[in-house]
């Protein structure tokens, strides 16, 4: 089983994440926002303490509808690095104020977040990982993995003897629909 299907399930913080989202396709452009903003904020340090700040770092964003989060710019940016709700690093929250920026254009050209994924996949991680490196900012390989796994983008959330993998799984992922053959490296 893997190592946060073995941790998560009845654990105080990660287990309505585990269970209710992990894996979980989503067309919704806020979550989607969201969900890169978190990975992003995890960068260097535990999940744990992300979700533990997950209902303050929502709210300074304002629910993460991206346009919202976009309009914040340079002087939302600057508040947000005094906001005690949040991971207070100028870099990530620049990161996801810019990257807010790219899902609004995305938003525009194919109506949605999740439109411009599908319009990309399938792919590798490796081919994912190089698209994430040109089109956002602040989304290194384990970022990129972590966000498309969280999406049902690519295998991997759930260990195939854990509950939430048949829930997930009977809801047709998009790894599940003409994903290329994992590499050596999709598998680390």
């Amino acid at each position: 089983m893997s190592a946060y299907c073995a941790i998560a399930p009845g654990h105080p913080v990660h287990h309505d994440y585990h269970e209710l989202e992990y894996g979980v396709p989503s067309r919704d452009d806020e979550v989607l926002c969201e969900r890169l903003a978190l990975e992003i904020f995890q960068a260097g340090l535990s999940w744990e303490i992300v979700l533990r700040r997950r209902d303050g770092i929502r709210d300074a964003f304002g629910g993460f509808a991206p346009a919202h989060v976009a309009a914040l710019g340079e002087a939302g940016c600057t508040g947000l690095v005094t906001d005690p709700r949040v991971i207070r690093n100028r870099r990530k929250i620049e990161a996801i104020v810019a990257n807010a920026g790219v899902m609004c254009e995305m938003i525009a050209s194919h109506g949605s977040v999740a439109a411009w994924l599908d319009a990309q996949h399938p792919l590798t991680r490796d081919e994912w990982v190089r698209l994430f490196r040109r089109t956002f900012r602040f989304t290194g390989p384990e970022i990129t993995r972590e966000f498309l796994m969280s999406l049902g983008y690519l295998p991997g959330a759930h260990a195939s003897e854990c509950p939430a993998y048949a829930r997930i799984d009977a809801l047709g992922p998009p790894w599940r629909h003409g994903t290329p053959q994992p590499t050596a490296n999709d598998l680390a």
